[in-house]
C-alpha cells in the first residue's frame, strides 16, 4: 500500500473513532441513570479509542507534521502511550471517578472540583468533555516531581523540553497558579481533553489536508470541513468552571462558571 494510501486510512479511522465517541456521548445521560458503569466505560473506552487512532495517524504521517513540536499534538501522544500501558493509576476520567470509584460521590459529598478548559476562539467552549486531573498530567510527565509514574522512555533532559513545552503552550501553569490561590486541592484540578484533541486534529487534518491528503469515507469528509476551516481552539486562553458535588448521588452535580 502506498504511503498516501496509508495515511488516509489512519484519517478514515480516526474520523471513525470520533463519530462513535460522539454517539457514545450522546447516549450517556439517558444510560448513566440505568447503568452508570456502562455509560461511564463506554464514553472513556470510545475516547482511548480515538486516542489509539490518533497515534496510528501520527505513526503514518510524522514526516508530513511536527507532533512533538505542538503541546496539544505531543500531550495526546503521552497520554495514549500511558494510557496503551497502563502501569500506573493515572488518567482515570472524572467522571469514573464520580461514578465508578470505590465509594464514588458519597466519600466526595460537599467537595468543589476545578475544570478547566481552553475555549474556542469565538468564545464558547467545546460541546463535549473528557476531565483528567491536571495531577496526573504531571505525574507522569514532570520529571521535576520524582514521581513513581513518570515516563522514563525519554533521557530527562528530552523529558524536561517535552514537558516544558506542552506545560508552556497549554498555559498549565495557569491553571496550577489558580488552583492553588482558590484554595482546590491538587487532586480536585481536572484538565478538559478535549479542546486540546479537537486543536490538535485540527492542525493536523489542516496539515494534511493542504499537502493533498484525500478524506475518504463518509466520517472523513464530514469532519474535513469543520477540523480544517472553522473549529479553532485558543490555546492562549483557559477558562474555568467549578463543579459541586451536592445531594445524594453523582448526578446532583451543579457546574458554576468562574468569572
Amino acid at each position: 500500500m502506498e504511503n498516501s494510501a496509508i495515511v488516509e486510512s489512519a484519517i478514515r479511522s480516526l474520523a471513525n473513532t470520533m463519530r462513535l465517541y460522539g454517539e457514545a456521548q450522546m447516549r450517556f445521560g439517558n444510560l448513566v441513570q440505568v447503568d452508570p458503569e456502562e455509560a461511564v466505560d463506554n464514553v472513556d473506552r470510545a475516547f482511548e479509542a480515538k486516542l489509539e487512532a490518533f497515534h496510528t495517524l501520527y505513526d503514518v504521517s510524522k514526516e508530513h507534521f511536527p507532533y512533538f513540536e505542538h503541546g496539544d499534538t505531543g500531550l495526546l501522544i503521552a497520554i495514549r502511550n500511558a494510557i496503551h500501558h497502563r502501569n500506573h493509576p493515572l488518567f482515570h476520567s472524572l467522571n469514573w471517578r464520580l461514578r465508578l470509584d470505590d465509594g464514588g460521590a458519597a466519600r466526595l459529598l460537599g467537595a468543589s472540583f476545578l475544570l478547566a478548559f481552553h475555549p474556542t476562539l469565538h468564545g464558547s467552549p467545546v460541546r463535549m468533555s473528557h476531565h483528567v486531573k491536571l495531577d496526573d498530567v504531571d505525574a507522569r510527565l514532570d520529571p521535576n516531581r520524582q514521581s513513581p509514574y513518570l515516563d522514563v522512555s525519554l533521557r530527562r533532559i528530552k523529558a524536561a523540553e517535552r514537558f516544558s513545552l506542552i506545560d508552556r503552550q497549554l498555559r498549565l501553569p495557569a491553571i496550577r497558579e489558580f488552583g492553588s490561590r482558590e484554595g482546590y486541592p491538587g487532586d480536585q484540578v481536572y484538565l478538559d481533553l478535549m479542546p486540546i484533541f479537537v486543536s490538535a486534529v485540527s492542525k493536523v487534518f489542516t496539515r494534511l489536508s493542504a499537502t493533498g491528503f484525500k478524506f475518504r469515507g463518509f466520517d472523513a469528509e464530514t469532519y474535513l470541513v469543520p477540523f480544517t476551516t472553522e473549529l479553532q481552539v485558543d490555546l492562549a486562553d483557559v477558562k474555568f468552571a467549578e463543579l459541586r458535588l451536592r445531594g445524594w448521588g453523582p448526578l446532583d452535580l451543579i457546574p458554576i462558571p468562574i468569572e
